[in-house]
């Protein structure tokens, strides 16, 4: 197992769900944490627990975001105007690599980042490497020509678990997807359940 592969379960088993709704994931046969200790009964959390929890599973839902990185978002957000939560899930999912991952083109985040940090991806016509690149509604992300026939694509696009959300319309007959429009939290298709409004808590104590 690559090491990219055993940090994703890890997160799932130390948040105790299946951030992804991957078939394959520990937490549909052991729901306690990894590590020795790891079947300890969990006491009740406190307020700062429940909000540092819910920054760790969006932090890690997007391919376990680096604190620098993901605090980053958080202050572009608090600058927006409206939902400071609601802001940080648009920005969050108008990055390249969450784009990438939404279209079906590649099966989960961790795979996305890599996928375009290795120049399969071209938006507008160009092509980008940087995951974090800010797509805009209208933008459009193709799977360039050469990596079309990637064994990687072709399972992903047919994978049964996941749709492609409203927000995305992408054609997977050319590899092509177009950025519709910046999602709100209740348009996202998260597996599990996000609390952006505790993350947003957890930074202005």
């Amino acid at each position: 197992m690559s090491k990219r592969h055993s940090a994703k379960y890890k997160i799932d088993r130390r948040l105790g769900e299946n951030l992804w709704g991957r078939p394959k994931s520990p937490v549909n046969k052991r729901e306690y944490g990894p590590g020795q200790h790891g079947q300890r009964r969990k006491g009740k959390l406190s307020d700062f627990g429940l909000q540092l929890r819910a920054k760790q599973k969006l932090k890690g839902y997007y391919g376990d975001l680096s604190e620098k990185q993901f605090y980053k978002i958080y202050e572009e957000a608090v600058r927006m105007r409206g939902d400071t939560s609601e802001a940080l899930i648009g920005l969050l999912e108008s990055r390249l690599d969450a784009v990438v991952y939404r279209a079906k083109f590649v099966p989960t985040p961790f795979a996305a980042r890599q996928f375009v940090n290795h120049g399969h991806v071209n938006v507008n016509g160009r092509r980008v490497t940087v995951p974090s690149f800010r797509c805009k509604p209208g933008d459009v992300i193709e799977v360039r020509q050469k990596s079309k026939e990637m064994t990687l694509v072709l399972e992903s696009v047919g994978l049964a678990e996941r749709d492609v959300p409203e927000y995305i319309e992408a054609d997977h007959s050319k590899l092509v997807a177009k950025y519709v429009r910046v999602p709100g939290l209740g348009d996202v298709p998260y597996a599990v359940r996000m609390e952006p409004n505790l993350v947003v808590e957890f930074y202005s104590r």
